[in-house]
């Protein structure tokens, strides 16, 4: 195990905000001193069948703790998925199911164990334990806060103002994950920006029962393709973990130069030392953005696809775009003009996979993203001859032969 100093270069990097550094250190001491590892905790809700690389910044966070010789103790809510986190929203959230709970669990621990080592995490449950707390002792926890402590959260503060409802059922959730801190006696917990309330409120619970607090790490939310709104699907700006590789790569490659830098600091494997290594190196020129942008890319995609995936996605964008290739091989696909010999761009992109909504196919559309025999395309619907062949581009490296009829 690396000294403790070393540690804490490595788990810093990336984070917005550690409660405290000064006592993480003393626990990283402590464990070396003992060679008895830290127990990291991070819980999950499975409300949603699948997640984005916003979603892995605070997984790769816990893949450096897992090297680093740290328990990672993972948990499925499923037993607060059932309530919901209130963190962030404008109203209540709609109920969702066990049965839901259940199915997207497996998809959830599936895709977790892409970033994750399966063999050094232990999953846990929370229904476990809280499905056995009593009404006493849900009272009691209940009694360790104030109304007026738990309204101090902004999206509670905001809705309470705003005469927006918030539901008894909202106020315990936030109770249920401080307890799972003390229930599993956390020395650390990680979340996003937005669990900032709920992480220091397990911290509070764990000192009032006695136990040591949980430090606190928090991680800054990935800007999303745009390099400005968060990456949320809602948005139409993520890049998701399930998304083919060839998907992958090339919205890898659509960012900006200055979103790349970015990216590498949240997502990237490099060490602190190579990653100021690079920084140096795209300063004095030596390293091309877009040579960077691509081995970025290519260790994103073989981190979900692995390296044959990789590489192949590397090489077939280097002839197809790099050098402007049109690919020998792509799908071919028979269209039916309307009466006016026109084709509804929006719909065939959509309808191919090359875009999960016609929101985003617009946005495209109006960026100069959909091409026809390599002219830039305007409008949605376009004139074609019946009986003729056009190749179409979307994007950068997403292909079609359409046929008329």
């Amino acid at each position: 195990m690396i000294s403790p100093e070393k540690q804490l270069v490595e788990i810093l990097r990336g984070t917005d905000e550690v409660l405290e550094e000064k006592e993480l250190l003393g626990k990283l001491v402590k464990s070396h001193t003992e060679g008895k590892p830290l127990r990291i905790k991070f819980g999950a809700d499975p409300s949603r069948p699948d997640l984005h690389l916003g979603h892995t910044v605070v997984l790769n966070k816990l893949r450096t703790f897992q090297e680093l010789g740290h328990e990672i103790i993972f948990i499925i809510g499923d037993f607060t998925a059932r309530i919901g986190d209130p963190t962030g929203r404008s109203k209540t959230r709609p109920e969702i199911s066990l049965e839901e709970v259940q199915a997207y669990a497996k998809t959830y621990q599936t895709q977790v164990f892409k970033v994750l080592d399966p063999k050094k995490t232990q999953v846990v449950y929370n229904g476990e334990w809280l499905e056995r707390l009593s009404p006493t002792q849900f009272i009691q926890l209940m009694a360790s806060r104030t109304l007026q402590q738990l309204l101090a959260r902004e999206d509670f503060s905001t809705r309470f103002t705003g005469q927006q409802p918030i539901f008894m059922h909202e106020f315990l959730y936030p109770m249920l994950q401080a307890y799972d801190s003390v229930h599993l006696r956390a020395d650390v917990e990680l979340g996003g920006t937005d669990q900032r309330f709920n992480l220091l409120l397990g911290r509070e619970l764990q000192r009032q029962k006695g136990q040591r607090p949980q430090t606190v790490i928090l991680m800054p939310l990935l800007e999303g393709l745009d390099g400005v709104q968060k990456m949320s699907k809602s948005y139409d700006n993520y890049i998701g973990v399930t998304e083919p590789a060839k998907d992958m790569f090339g919205k890898v490659m659509s960012i900006s130069d200055a979103l790349m830098l970015r990216y590498y600091e949240l997502l990237s494997e490099k060490s602190t030392e190579q990653l100021a290594q690079l920084k140096a190196q795209l300063l004095a020129g030596t390293v091309h953005p877009m040579e960077a942008k691509k081995q970025l890319a290519e260790e994103i995609t073989t981190r979900f696809w692995g390296s044959e995936a990789g590489q192949g996605e590397r090489t077939y964008f280097e002839a197809t775009f790099s050098k402007k290739q049109t690919p020998d091989e792509m799908e071919a696909h028979t269209v039916i003009l309307d009466e006016q010999g026109r084709l509804d761009l929006l719909d065939f992109v959509v309808a191919r996979g090359f875009a999960p909504s016609k929101g985003e196919a617009r946005r495209a559309l109006k960026q100069n993203g959909i091409k026809l025999d390599d002219v830039a395309i305007t409008t949605e619907k376009v004139e074609l001859k019946s009986g003729s062949s056009y190749v179409l581009r979307y994007g950068k490296l997403k292909w079609s032969r359409i046929i008329c009829r």
